[in-house]
């Protein structure tokens, strides 16, 4: 019997026939499937003919579909709805994997077919996106190691094994913590909550097996259990256990993990020359320097640490009035803001909530999609990998675009945060095909399912990646879509976040759960008003995050990440009452891989470029102004990594933006 995911899927769209795979077909598929591109790889190392762009780029970017297949649906499932099988195939694929690219980076035949067409690239009449191509294959095969010899050569391969086993680990452990710690709540304790959360406890609860409400791990349940409830010393136990998260020692203890990656990712940047792996991993963003990183964050760390403590002496006056004396504690944080901006805007969250159904949500970042770019969504009735989630098939002008997947409410399988994904990117090489993107996030269920005004910025952020993958018009899946820098890869993302703020758009899709009402205009109003509210809180602790990050990796590796991260904290003066987004032992965008490490500046690059980019919006008189849309999606969206980050940006807007507008639009500077 063939597997099913190595079969030909004749489905819709073909996509991945999820009701025929089980957990034992992943094993022998990915084992076959290694080994056919392997043998490709071989072949085209091998290959009789002098290196040709056809015979070695374009064979390279053809290699290997069969092990996309199974990778795809593997890594979905993987993250999103994990299992005891689940994860122990992911140990054993992880260093399987990283030994593989290890050795194609390695292959001295395949490199010097790859060199001799870079040294004669401008005899090979190759066009503007072939050029790119080439340049990035070559690029990344050197920085890669495929330069070293002998020792050298051995170690990468050992290092890259290492760190792909490391990083699973770290991933693995921090899902442990998150699904195995839970706070029951006797029925005194639901106190003081809204309806909404109350109902997420309960739920949570039954997904427990409790015989009650519990708050979980999931930020969707500990932040408003922290917003709302009176209980200081329950605000504290929960609190404690969501920053332990990845430090509670013995098995699932992430702090000598985060040790050894450190080590190893130094090592690995002076085997290939670097000072520093900062210095190695930002040669190829729009950033370029750590130097050009620390600049921004310290330009936006000032004012935002001003504003936090101007606000955390506001929050201590609450508390002493509520007769709590002593210092304003994390675990209070949270829930005097919410009093304050309940009085200072007059806005309740459990009053507005009901106004942010899950439903209305997603119709309105479909909506704008609609209005901006001419896209269509039709509901798809296909198998997929949990009951939970859903499909659209997306159009325009009755042309197939994309298939979109949602995959919105928290369980225990899944791993904390919100991500988009490609299962397929858009590619026109060697076939023509239409990419399949997934958003993950991790809503609290309901009935109706109703968001924060945070959840809500969470669903366009991730919709706005989607659209990245979706209108992504290039040639080669080597660079469609969010294949770009990492520190422009969160601008359409953080862009698409504004349209949610346009008031038409909340005027529309903004009702009543019950009533079906639409959202008052005094709480339209009082929304918009207080969009930058707890900016000091919320830009401190990304900050503070994102300078740990860099920190780690400019210079030597710290032998004691916990001491480094208290040092940084320290010397930047970090407020008392606010701790990192993300600390050492749970920080996933940093060890989990290599993808944000010396990169979680990122948000706030792009963030620099999506205040900007909006205003275009707004100088043009309308949110939905076509012209503007039309170049958007000429020269952002649909580009890909065709071409470099800022000469993308420039095309949109002219020029590259100052920080200016990103402080303004957090309120941290005066308008």
């Amino acid at each position: 019997m063939t597997n099913p995911l190595l079969a030909d899927w004749d489905t819709p769209f073909k996509l991945a026939p999820f009701d025929t795979i089980s957990d034992d077909d992943f094993a022998p598929a990915f084992e076959q499937a290694l080994a056919a591109h392997k043998a490709e790889i071989a072949a085209i190392a091998d290959h009789a003919d002098a290196p040709s762009f056809a015979n070695t780029i374009e064979a390279l970017e053809r290699a290997g579909a069969a092990l996309d297949k199974v990778l795809s649906v593997f890594f979905s499932v993987a993250g999103a709805d994990s299992n005891p099988a689940r994860e122990a195939l992911q140990r054993d694929f992880s260093p399987k994997l990283a030994a593989h690219s290890a050795e194609i980076s390695a292959n001295k035949a395949l490199f010097a077919r790859i060199k001799t067409l870079w040294e004669a690239r401008e005899s090979l009449a190759l066009n503007a996106e072939q050029r790119r191509v080439l340049m990035l294959t070559h690029r990344g095969f050197v920085r890669g190691g495929a330069a070293l010899e002998g020792d050298a050569d051995a170690r990468m391969k050992e290092i890259k094994g290492r760190l792909a086993v490391l990083g699973t680990e770290f991933t693995q452990n921090l899902l442990a913590d998150e699904r195995d710690w839970f706070m029951p709540l006797a029925e005194e304790d639901l106190e003081g909550l809204p309806g909404f959360a109350v109902d997420a406890a309960r739920a949570a609860g039954a997904e427990k097996g409790a015989e009650g409400p519990v708050v979980t791990l999931s930020r969707s349940i500990i932040v408003p259990f922290l917003q709302f409830s009176p209980r200081r010393d329950l605000r504290e136990k929960a609190f404690a256990a969501w920053a332990a998260r990845g430090a509670n020692g013995g098995e699932t203890d992430n702090r000598e993990i985060a040790a050894e990656i450190l080590a190893l990712r130094e090592e690995r940047a002076k085997l290939l020359g670097y000072g520093c792996f900062a210095d190695y991993k930002l040669e190829t963003e729009m950033a370029k320097t750590p130097e050009a990183v620390r600049s921004l964050l310290m330009e936006v760390w000032a004012p935002a640490k001003a504003q936090a403590e101007a606000d955390a002496a506001v929050l201590t006056e609450m508390m002493h009035a509520d007769g709590v004396n002593g210092d304003l504690a994390p675990w209070d944080w949270r829930y005097y803001a919410e009093k304050r901006r309940k009085a200072e805007h007059d806005l309740d969250e459990a009053a507005l909530k009901p106004y942010l159904q899950l439903e209305r949500m997603i119709a309105a970042s479909f909506a704008c999609a609609t209005k901006l770019f001419g896209l269509e969504f039709k509901e798809l009735d296909v198998p997929l990998y949990h009951e939970d989630c859903r499909a659209w098939e997306v159009t325009r002008g009755g042309d197939h675009v994309a298939v979109f997947i949602g995959d919105y409410f928290a369980r225990g399988g899944k791993r904390s945060g919100a991500w988009c994904s490609a299962m397929r990117g858009q590619a026109k090489f060697p076939e023509v095909q239409g990419p399949v993107v997934i958003n993950v996030c991790n809503f609290a269920k309901g009935e109706p399912a109703l968001l924060s005004y945070d959840d809500a910025r969470t669903l366009f952020h991730e919709f706005g990646h989607a659209l990245h993958q979706m209108l992504s018009n290039v040639t080669y899946e080597s660079i469609s879509g969010t294949s770009v820098a990492r520190d422009f890869v969160e601008l359409p993302s953080q862009l698409y976040e504004h349209w949610l703020e346009v008031p038409e758009v909340l005027a529309e899709y903004a009702t009543h759960a019950e009533t079906g009402a639409p959202m008052p205009q005094e709480m339209l109003e009082k929304v918009l008003g207080a969009a930058n509210f707890d900016q000091g809180f919320a830009t401190v602790e990304y900050v503070a995050s994102a300078l740990v990050d860099l920190a780690f990796h400019e210079g030597a590796a710290p032998g004691d990440p916990m001491a480094k991260q208290a040092e940084v904290l320290a010397e930047l003066g970090m407020p008392a009452a606010i701790t990192m987004r993300h600390a050492t032992p749970h920080f996933a965008h940093v060890f989990a891989g290599d993808g944000y490490s010396s990169g979680y500046y990122s948000y706030m690059w792009s963030e620099v470029m999506d205040a900007d980019a909006f205003e275009a919006f707004e100088e043009a008189g309308d949110a939905f102004d076509p012209k503007t849309a039309k170049a958007l999606e000429e020269h952002i969206l649909s580009t890909g990594g065709s071409v470099e980050a800022d000469a993308l940006y420039t095309r949109f807007r002219g020029r590259l933006p100052g920080v200016e507008a990103l402080l303004k639009g957090r309120g941290l500077v005066a308008g």
